[in-house]
């Protein structure tokens, strides 16, 4: 199935680090053509004054200079390699040890400097679609994962069922009408169906008795 790209940015908030100079005003002008506003950071010793925790993933996009060292500090997600919202960079110098820390970043899209309008929206249209695709791409397969481990309680369930009688087609079909009955994946199913077998049984308000000489019992 494939994904509904996005093309209509309005709304949105972009999130411009760098050091003014006047040539930013073509990004500026274009952005609010889109209906994106435009914010600028206070950079205070070399860093950009970013509320991490308050960005927003479906609104928020954050355009990075390139030629500002360290600038920006945020945390890339290791499994997707993306940041918390779509990064772009802003090219100036070309020098791979620029570009590299701009793709560290997460970075899905580039613009260079000075920006011209017309290369802003298919900058902005990569950007933020190809953080949406890898998004969705890392959540599969992170449900994919998941899926594969829990393949092992279904295979432990089926297993226990057969030691009760059943038969291997018949153990999965019951495992599958109940998990069905329960509105519950599988693989969930299964691990609950185990745990709750793996309980010790309650032995509260049982007595045991062992016969002493005489006929008498002695309560344990």
């Amino acid at each position: 199935m494939s994904s509904r790209l996005l093309q209509n940015f309005k709304g949105g908030r972009a999130i411009v680090v760098t050091r003014r100079g006047g040539w930013e005003s073509t990004l500026e002008t274009t952005l609010a053509k889109l209906g994106v506003s435009t914010e600028y950071p206070e950079i205070i010793d070399g860093r950009a004054q970013i509320d991490v925790a308050s960005l927003q993933a479906d609104r928020d996009i954050l355009f990075v200079d390139g030629d500002l060292e360290s600038a920006v500090a945020i945390e890339v997600n290791p499994a997707s390699r993306l940041p918390p919202v779509p990064v772009i960079g802003l090219v100036g110098v070309e020098a791979p040890s620029r570009l590299k820390a701009l793709v560290n970043l997460g970075a899905t899209s580039f613009l260079r400097k000075p920006v011209h309008g017309g290369a802003v929206y298919t900058s902005l249209f990569m950007g933020i679609n190809q953080f949406l695709l890898r998004a969705e791409m890392n959540d599969r397969l992170q449900d994919l994962e998941e899926r594969r481990r829990g393949r092992r309680a279904v295979i432990r369930a089926v297993i226990l069922l057969i030691q009760q009688g059943l038969d291997e087609e018949g153990a999965y079909s019951q495992l599958r009408r109940e998990s069905m009955r329960a509105r519950q994946n599988m693989e969930l199913y299964c691990e609950e169906f185990l745990s709750k077998r793996a309980k010790p049984p309650d032995t509260s308000g049982r007595t045991t008795g062992i016969t002493l000489q005489g006929g008498n019992k002695q309560a344990i």
